[in-house]
């Protein structure tokens, strides 16, 4: 039996400025874009593979009490809500070309006690990317 990751979910706080990061920054394409009165859900992916990233409103759900919310929203300001690892096959060029983009830099690329080499960002909702040499 065989299992992939079809979707994963993270946060958005200006979807023009998410999609601007995925999209155009990182190179995946958008795979819909769905409104809902002031609401958007964008879903994006590298071209080829079958994983989905959904960026989503935070907080929408009507059960979600004000002081919930609030505490959500505190920890995406912060950078602590969501994240996602991805590989590449050439970490240097992806970092240069994210650098080039604008976009927040939190660790240059090194090398892992762990074994791995990776660098890290966060996109415009502040959720951490690290990014794995494949």
């Amino acid at each position: 039996m065989n299992i992939d990751i079809h979707y994963t979910f993270l946060p958005h706080v200006d979807a023009d400025a998410s999609l601007a990061f995925y999209r155009d920054a990182l190179g995946f394409e958008v795979r819909n874009d769905v409104g809902y009165g002031d609401m958007r859900w964008i879903t994006v992916g590298p071209v080829g593979s079958p994983t989905s990233i959904v960026l989503q409103p935070p907080v929408v759900d009507p059960g979600v009490t004000d002081t919930e919310r609030t505490v959500v929203l505190d920890l995406i300001a912060k950078g602590s809500y969501g994240a996602v690892t991805l590989a590449t096959d050439d970490l240097d060029a992806l970092f240069d070309r994210l650098v080039a983009a604008g976009a927040d830099v939190i660790a240059e690329p090194a090398d892992q006690d762990y074994g791995v080499r990776d660098c890290a960002f966060r996109d415009p909702a502040g959720n951490l990317l690290r990014i794995n040499q494949r």
